[in-house]
């Protein structure tokens, strides 16, 4: 293991109670990450069931710790000299002070980072960290707004047999202690002020609009809506393979829903413009309003590592399943473009977090008379000939050529730096 134990690293041999403890602190001083399977000295131990143990992980956190501190860890497996060992990745938390569940929020339950070392927080490191918390909680403060009705989330919660009556509003954070709505009721309320805009496109730029839709009212209603708008369109395809038909979507109906539920819960409320969704003839644009979140870069979360600046809207929507697993919307939208030869790309900026998802072909690659019409040119070709031609990434050319060799459209001849392709008569 080339890492030492930093201040933002530490090692385990195994799972023990201390491993709550450890990312509580992560959690409430600067993040990090902790090795399960391996010694202080770094020398890799390994773990006979790292998936069962990563499972007890996930469940202990659960649990054992308060607040929910499952939005800023993100639990992966990897393999070292064909050891197993698990990772758990802790972001700074938004929420803190973290604590653990049977101990309260006093020092006997709340831990810090000092040096490579976990202690116990002092009683005003507990009152900076509520200070911190609730001067930038956007969702925990009283709303404005009391004169609030919940016909629409009412609806949306009964669909999935969920409860959602004052009991269930105070526990999802729509409620403060003394009773009043707060901002995360006002988005999940009918009287929402936030919107999403749509706009379709008749070409690939924005001179020319076709037609245009805003969705108000519950934020809960605005993505159910926005998402049927964008699937309207959505272009679908079915071939035979072998027996079975498979159908192929222009833009992959999980990726829709990933990026527009990302844009809605990671967006900054305090901004008071729309989600933008731009529709052209060749990709999709998502626009929401916020950059990163203090503290993130764009390699933490597409690594997975996610501090949601809403986590309790995202608590909601986890529990209406629109969220799966947190921390893995941009990986998700990635892996449902695998078998083409396009892919989603972000852009971030100080105040803005824009999404593309490209329009993918829904011919197979020697469908494609363009690359048809090449082939016929070149019976026998090398990888990087086809790179050239159809200037793509290395990866992109591999993933084609995996397909026609696979459709028994080519053949591989020889093996290494000298390797050709030639096609199958």
């Amino acid at each position: 293991m080339d890492k030492q134990e930093s201040p933002t690293v530490e090692f385990k041999r195994k799972l023990t109670k201390d491993v709550k403890r450890e990312v509580i602190a992560f959690a409430n001083t600067l993040g990090g990450e902790l090795y399960i399977g391996i010694d202080n000295d770094g020398s890799v131990l390994g773990l006979k069931n790292a998936k069962k143990v990563s499972k007890s992980v996930s469940n202990m956190l659960r649990d054992s710790v308060q607040p929910d501190i499952s939005v800023h860890t993100f639990i992966e497996l990897e393999t070292i000299d064909e050891k197993e060992i698990i990772k758990i990745s802790v972001s700074r938390g938004t929420g803190r002070p973290y604590y653990l569940k049977n101990k309260g929020m006093n020092p006997s339950g709340v831990f810090v980072r000092e040096g490579t070392s976990v202690i116990k927080a002092s009683e005003e490191n507990i009152r900076q960290m509520i200070l911190e918390t609730d001067s930038t909680n956007f969702e925990t403060m009283p709303s404005i707004q009391q004169d609030l009705t919940f016909h629409d989330a009412l609806e949306v919660f009964e669909k999935q047999g969920i409860k959602f009556g004052a009991k269930q509003q105070r526990k999802l954070g729509l409620l403060t202690e003394d009773g009043y709505f707060t901002n995360l009721a006002l988005l999940i309320s009918d009287q929402c002020e936030h919107t999403i805009k749509c706009a379709r496109f008749l070409d690939n730029d924005k001179l020319e609009v076709q037609n245009r839709k805003e969705f108000s009212g519950s934020i809960l209603t605005q993505v159910d809506q926005a998402l049927k708008y964008l699937n309207f369109d959505n272009e679908k395809s079915a071939h035979l393979e072998g027996l079975q038909s498979e159908e192929h979507e222009s833009f992959p109906s999980y990726a829709l829903r990933e990026a527009l539920v990302n844009a809605v819960t990671h967006r900054d409320y305090s901004y008071s413009g729309s989600i933008l969704v731009h529709l052209f003839q060749n990709e999709i644009e998502i626009i929401s309003v916020g950059g990163l979140v203090n503290g993130l870069t764009v390699e933490d979360i597409e690594l997975g590592i996610s501090q949601s600046r809403n986590a309790k809207l995202a608590n909601v929507f986890y529990r209406l399943k629109w969220i799966e697993r947190y921390g893995t919307g941009l990986q998700c939208m990635v892996e449902s473009y695998k078998d083409s030869t396009v892919s989603p790309a972000w852009r971030i900026g100080p105040n803005a977090f824009v999404v593309t998802l490209p329009k993918k072909p829904l011919t197979a690659p020697m469908e494609d008379e363009h690359l048809t019409t090449w082939l016929t040119h070149h019976p026998e070709f090398s990888a990087k000939e086809l790179e050239t031609f159809l200037n793509i990434s290395k990866t992109t050319v591999r993933k084609i050529i995996e397909k026609l060799i696979l459709a028994n459209q080519i053949e591989r001849i020889g093996y290494g730096p000298k390797t050709k392709y030639q096609i199958i008569e």
